[in-house]
């Protein structure tokens, strides 16, 4: 049975959804108005409607997770930028959402600066996608354990190619990758590679 204590909150669940369907009602509502088929309207009016009703558990998920998460002050600046970012991009799609409900139900065709508008909240939906991707990889917000680095960058505490019993069995395709990568960084950042 799946461990739900390991998800300190909803909103990393909540999100994926958020940005799938909304920016798959965006490319959705695109290729409608260019290639002219209504089908492809109406599939991208539903995944607006779904994903701005799923965004509003994002949001509230998200505002759990900035006032219950353990974190520092980088951490919190990071936080915040997402934060700032996130209510933007949903206001704007709950926006197109609440238009689209009211001009576009049943129509056959859409207007072509719905379409720019959507478009554009994609663009903001991308950028407050990466921020909060930065809050959880670059500040370890939301995970329990973060692996402690020595060596040559993490690959000096565990070994490759290794059995069970820690007898190694010759040069994995990996440990080939990172002797030729060595070899040819150092050849590089020497300047002695034939040009």
């Amino acid at each position: 049975m799946m461990d739900i204590e390991i998800i300190p909150n909803w909103h990393p669940i909540f999100v994926h959804f958020t940005v799938a369907l909304l920016s798959l009602s965006a490319l959705l509502y695109l290729a409608g108005l260019v290639l002219r088929r209504p089908n492809l309207l109406i599939v991208a009016r539903w995944n607006l409607w779904i994903g701005a009703g799923i965004t509003v558990g994002t949001v509230l998920a998200g505002f759990y997770a900035y006032n219950t998460v353990a974190h520092d002050g980088p951490a919190h600046a990071a936080m915040t930028d997402h934060k700032n970012w996130a209510l933007v991009t949903a206001s704007i799609f709950g926006a197109l959402a609440l238009w689209s409900l009211a001009k576009h139900r049943g129509a056959k065709s859409v207007s072509s600066g719905f379409v720019v508008l959507i478009l554009l909240a994609s663009g903001l939906l991308a950028v407050t996608g990466y921020k909060g991707g930065e809050v959880v990889y670059r500040h370890g917000m939301g995970v329990m354990r973060m692996p402690e680095i020595a060596g040559d960058g993490g690959h000096g505490s565990h070994a490759h190619g290794q059995d069970a019993g820690g007898g190694h069995h010759g040069a994995t395709e990996l440990d080939k990758h990172n002797d030729h990568g060595v070899e040819m960084e150092s050849a590089h950042d020497h300047g002695t590679h034939d040009h």
